[in-house]
């Protein structure tokens, strides 16, 4: 073959093949979704934020979950049914056997026991849930038991997290993954999950560019109902106002962050739905107690001045949403609701800093992250927080940080005076005992520590943690509602609303109190 006619014949073929390329994208079913990133890591075993929860929610799966809709009850999942121990300890579940991992590897009993021995091991973020985890069996008969320490009312709403993501054992030691009990020093697959996942769910990530786009593909071997889209891009749109422009221009479908303003002028936009809801996030302020650390806001009675010196009302003007009364989220069982929320009391506040020996007010700094979470603007409610605050005297001078930085400060317990946002956890009231003494936020974050109370404090955070009977777990953590409100080391100050809009025949849109948004049950009309 002459020179010539084969370099037609080469160009005809790339033709060809750019043109199926081409065919084949735009028969894609490709969803956008803009949001404020948070992402930390995408492995089950160290991420811990509301995006890796969007994104693990759909790239694994757990032994048990909650309806699509809303938390109301717990259904069966990776696990058919279960069976429970008459003392509360022991949990055992028999699995699908119908599940194959992006692997095409089968699931089985030990990729379960692998998946939480690593997660206890690796020592991550989310590592505090499975504390009460004293064992995890593989039975000869394919089951799991798990065997706690203590009797745990919320274990099975605790097992809806995606820390409980059961993950490919092969294919995470393959690359470097390990449960044994070093695995803090010697487990290096971080790298590999952040890049791909080792699941069973109805997607598999395919990147992660960290603050800029994470990119879903489905899943072709998944085990249960097929999702609609092929392609799922979470882009990075750390501002709420740019999410909007997006969304109205089309280069979004979905936007997840917006503002109360900016719902309001998209209302009649016949092309868009406006979706406005409570959120489960409580904004609070965190007063260090190692006064290393905290300086004057180390001081319990600093600590309920400035409780008092916060104006509620004014961050409901701004957010819409409720006052929170303590650091367990309204709405959930046993929560108080917003009829025993601290007013505004700047008298009082005076009072209690004069007692405290700042009668003429100190200064401080305030750190968090520079960030806008679901339409939440950080900077504004801590220019507030600083006017709030200087009525009784308290000068703060702002420190934004990025804010992986900042929450790396936040994480190790080093920041003094610390404004940021907290989810639930557990969908359950034992998730305020987080914010107690010895909790993950109470210790880690504000150095609260059990030694530092007295016996009989530590003692009713034991009794709540582990009773069972209902009415007794309401009385039990109204106390600890009480005993936060007047000694905690925290100031919850808005629960805000949560805004987002998309595009009007996008069907399934559903904002869930425990993973956000479930991109699988998204779809368009056939």
């Amino acid at each position: 073959m002459k020179l010539a006619s084969r370099l037609r014949l080469l160009i005809m073929i790339a033709v060809l093949a750019l043109s199926v390329a081409i065919v084949a994208a735009q028969d894609e079913a490709v969803l956008v979704i803009g949001h404020a990133e948070s992402t930390d890591s995408l492995d089950p075993a160290r991420g811990f934020t509301q995006t890796t929860g969007i994104i693990n929610r759909v790239a694994y799966d757990t032994l048990v979950t909650f309806p699509d809709e809303d938390a109301s009850e717990i259904l069966p999942w990776l696990a058919t049914d279960w069976t429970i121990s008459e003392d509360g300890t022991e949990y055992t579940f028999t699995l699908r056997d119908d599940v194959t991992f992006v692997s095409g590897n089968p699931l089985t009993a030990e990729d379960v026991v692998f998946s939480i021995q690593r997660l206890q091991s690796v020592q991550g973020n989310p590592a505090f849930l499975a504390d009460n985890i004293e064992s995890v069996a593989a039975n000869e008969d394919g089951t799991v038991t798990f065997t706690l320490a203590t009797a745990r009312p919320a274990f099975l709403a605790e097992l809806t997290n995606y820390a409980f993501s059961v993950t490919d054992s092969a294919t995470i030691m393959e690359n470097g993954g390990t449960d044994a009990d070093d695995a803090a020093e010697t487990d290096g697959a971080e790298m590999y999950l952040n890049g791909t996942s080792a699941g069973t769910g109805p997607y598999i990530l395919e990147s992660w560019e960290p603050q800029v786009e994470t990119v879903l593909v489905k899943n072709p071997n998944y085990w249960g109902e097929e999702p609609y889209y092929d392609r799922v891009i979470i882009t990075n749109i750390a501002e709420a106002a740019t999410q909007k422009v997006a969304l109205e221009a089309g280069d979004i479908d979905l936007a997840l962050d917006l503002t109360r303003d900016q719902v309001a002028t998209l209302e009649g936009n016949e092309n868009l739905t406006v979706y406005s809801g409570p959120s489960v996030y409580t904004h609070f302020l965190l007063m260090n107690q190692d006064e290393e650390y905290g300086g004057p806001v180390s001081d319990p009675t600093v600590q309920l001045a400035i409780r008092y010196a916060l104006d509620y009302d004014g961050y409901k003007v701004l957010w819409g949403g409720v006052t929170p009364p303590t650091n367990l989220t309204v709405g959930l069982v046993a929560a108080y609701g917003e009829d025993k929320a601290f007013t505004r009391d700047l008298d009082r506040a005076r009072e209690l800093l004069a007692e405290a020996g700042y009668a003429d007010g100190f200064d401080i700094t305030l750190s968090y992250p520079d960030f806008t979470w679901q339409g939440v603007n950080m900077n504004t409610n801590a220019q507030k927080i600083q006017s709030d605050l200087a009525e009784v005297g308290i000068n703060v001078s702002l420190n934004p940080g990025e804010l992986q930085v900042s929450l790396e400060e936040y994480r190790t317990g080093i920041q003094g005076f610390g404004y940021w946002f907290w989810g639930p956890d557990i969908l359950d009231p034992i998730d305020v005992i987080s914010f107690l003494p010895g909790g993950k936020v109470g210790a880690e974050r504000a150095n609260w520590l059990s030694e530092n109370v007295s016996d009989d404090v530590n003692a009713l955070i034991a009794e709540a943690s582990s009773e069972v009977d209902q009415e007794a777990r309401i009385e039990l953590f109204a106390q600890l509602q009480d005993y936060l409100q007047e000694s905690g080391p925290f100031a919850p100050f808005i629960n805000p609303a949560v805004q987002a809009a998309y595009r009007s025949d996008l069907q399934g849109f559903v904002y869930h109190p425990q993973w956000t948004l479930d991109v699988a049950v998204l779809s368009l009309p056939e």
